[in-house]
């Protein structure tokens, strides 16, 4: 199932239908019967008209009453026929044996508009409270017999058995309208998928008035669902195959809204961003075979798949002078262009009267965070971003480092983690420049010129395989504030 967060992307009129496609539903296996849920986790890429617009991940895993946690999470943007549509969804289902519905937690962001659901399952149906525009509400949704999530749809003519041509009927639930609805599954057979592979081919009626075709495989994973003969396509990936577009997503916004990729700080920092003088966290899930930053302005200590890293008046790092960097940090790459004449002039002109590197960084930073109106998509290399005049975090520092390159200061392109309101801490790029023997954080999306002591940098570089190591963190490293200083 790719998270239900994909009814969000329906207009209320003559789109609907064809958005509602974006509720993909959970694996199912093949013609002989499964008799359990597919455990595990998958990643699907949305595309349309063979363009990715989104993903999602799902993961399964297995309760001790025997039933199963469902969570999923995922980011999707749709522009078709005029129509456009944003949003991000984490959700959580509590399912039973049999996949019935227990309980529920769904927070969604469509249009910039957030809102938070939970409900359980009572005698008289299924209770909902919603919080949305400061408000909460309560609602009791009236419902006889066994409840489904849509992250279960594709499994129940499996676990249930039956021949090729057999339907069933069952409920659903809806948290964008907040209502219940009947949903009629078909079990097809065996056949191929459009690309040629053998699996179980299903259709349900989930999206109205739209054809909507799911092939299975067998051990129960979804490999594909095609909606109005193709035109929008949900596909079964590789992390790997997803990392460009993933990571992207996730360093998409300067505003730490919520968003799918948030990591919560527990407890949440007492004091604001900008009285923060020195940070202590405990990263929880950071992976051994992952990439650290070397050097950086902080200390960074790896101890079992967990990360204490700390910033600012908490770093305990020497303070002599390291080795000096490599050649490579003033080069030009492929979308750091520091050599091309237009960035080498602008360089020259905002650095001229500038005396130290410290007052020449302040220059070069303090310009780009103003030439860049701030925007949620990547426009590219440095180059790019000097025409266009806007884009994300990572368009930012690409420009930046390219101009301090171009003005002979070694400058490095980094992710990490940062926070603004410090109940979460969200993926972030940014750069450091070498100053007096070590690497000095600065942040041009923020206009920063020593990057406050949130920043949490974990690795280095701005190709698609550099910024890979997001996908394998986004939804599954923890952060606990160890101490915080003044």
């Amino acid at each position: 199932m790719i998270p239900y967060m994909f009814y969000l992307l329906r207009s209320r009129a003559a789109l609907a239908a064809f958005f509602l496609f974006l509720a993909i539903a959970v694996p199912a296996s093949a013609a002989s019967l499964i008799t359990s849920a597919p455990l595990g986790e998958r990643w699907f890429g949305i595309l349309v008209d063979n363009e990715y617009m989104g993903f999602s991940r799902l993961r399964i895993s297995a309760m001790p009453d025997g039933g199963y946690l469902i969570e999923g999470d995922g980011s999707v943007r749709m522009q078709i026929m005029g129509f456009s549509r944003e949003a991000t969804s984490r959700e959580t289902y509590l399912v039973s044996p049999s996949l019935t519905l227990k309980s529920l937690e769904v927070e969604q962001t469509l249009g910039g508009k957030r809102s938070r659901l939970s409900g359980k399952i009572v005698a008289a149906g299924l209770q909902i409270q919603r919080e949305a525009d400061g408000k909460i509400t309560e609602r009791l949704l009236k419902s006889r017999g066994e409840l489904f999530p849509a992250a279960v749809l594709n499994m129940l003519p499996l676990l249930r058995g039956g021949n090729p041509g057999r339907q069933y009927r069952v409920r659903t639930f809806d948290p964008e309208e907040v209502r219940i609805k009947e949903v009629k599954i078909t079990l097809l057979g065996e056949g191929k998928t459009p690309d040629g592979q053998m699996a179980v081919h299903l259709k349900n009626d989930l999206y109205p008035f739209v054809s909507n075709d799911i092939w299975v495989d067998s051990s129960g994973n979804t490999l594909l669902e095609s909606v109005r003969e193709g035109l929008v396509i949900t596909r079964a990936e590789t992390p790997e195959k997803l990392a460009h577009l993933v990571s992207g997503v996730a360093l998409s916004q300067k505003d730490l809204i919520y968003d799918f990729s948030m990591v919560r700080a527990t407890p949440p920092l007492s004091r604001p961003v900008a009285e923060l003088g020195g940070l202590a966290v405990l990263i929880q899930g950071y992976g051994d075979g992952l990439p650290l930053l070397s050097g950086s302005p902080q200390t960074t200590e790896r101890v079992n798949g967990s990360l204490t890293i700390r910033t600012g008046s908490l770093h305990h790092a020497p303070l002599s002078a390291a080795a000096a960097p490599s050649a490579m940090y003033l080069q030009p790459s492929e979308r750091i262009e520091s050599a091309a004449p237009q960035i080498v002039q602008h360089a020259i002109d905002l650095t001229k009267d500038r005396g130290s590197i410290q007052e020449k960084i302040a220059s070069l930073v303090d310009w780009t965070a103003r030439w860049l109106e701030d925007s949620i998509d990547d426009n590219g290399s440095a180059m790019n971003a000097l025409a266009k005049r806007s884009g994300n975090c990572q368009t930012h520092a690409r420009l930046y480092t390219a101009l301090a390159r171009a003005s002979g200061i070694p400058t490095r392109f980094v992710s990490g983690l940062v926070t603004q309101n410090g109940r979460g801490f969200l993926y972030h790029s940014w750069a450091e420049s070498w100053v007096d023997g070590r690497w000095q954080a600065v942040d041009p999306t923020f206009n920063q010129i020593q990057a406050d002591a949130s920043h949490l940098a974990l690795f280095e570089g701005d190709g698609p395989a550099d910024l890979a190591p997001l996908v394998s963190l986004i939804g599954r490293i923890k952060l606990q504030v160890i101490e915080e200083v003044p």
